[in-house]
């Protein structure tokens, strides 16, 4: 049995395998991983700003600005203006449109490996998963 130490090794190959089965999905909406995973977080945090979304994700601002302005050059998102400087985004009708089909392409591939393995959805790994990613991001919820 491996031991705890391989856990990186394993979630980054679930990462790249999940990347790898759905690059046609992805290529098809003109989107890369980070900029799905940006849209996600816009759908999750209406009006969250370009510096949110970088340390929500732990994602470089300048990357995370690029991939917004290119979405938004794609009619996916707005900004607005926030406090002070700051601007926030929000989805567009066709933003709303390619979050819904982000998320049935992330929940149909894990709806897979969960059916391929027996692990059900409300495994208490994917809850403590989530507090480690918790405590190296942001949380906008406060």
């Amino acid at each position: 049995m491996k031991n705890i130490g391989y856990l990186a090794q394993d979630i980054s190959i679930l990462h790249r395998q999940y990347y790898k089965d759905t690059k046609e999905q992805f290529d098809a909406l003109n989107l890369n991983p980070t900029a799905a995973c940006i849209l996600l977080s816009i759908g999750d945090y209406p009006e969250i700003s370009q510096n949110q979304v970088a340390r929500l994700l732990v994602v470089d601002k300048g990357l995370a600005t690029r991939e917004i302005n290119k979405m938004q050059k794609m009619d996916y998102l707005r900004k607005v203006d926030g406090a002070g400087k700051a601007k926030n985004l929000l989805l567009t009708d066709i933003g709303r449109d390619v979050v819904e089909k982000i998320q049935h392409i992330r929940i149909n591939w894990w709806e897979e490996r969960f059916s391929d393995t027996g692990i059900s959805a409300n495994s208490p790994l994917i809850d403590s998963i989530e507090k480690v990613v918790d405590g190296f991001t942001d949380s906008l919820d406060d």
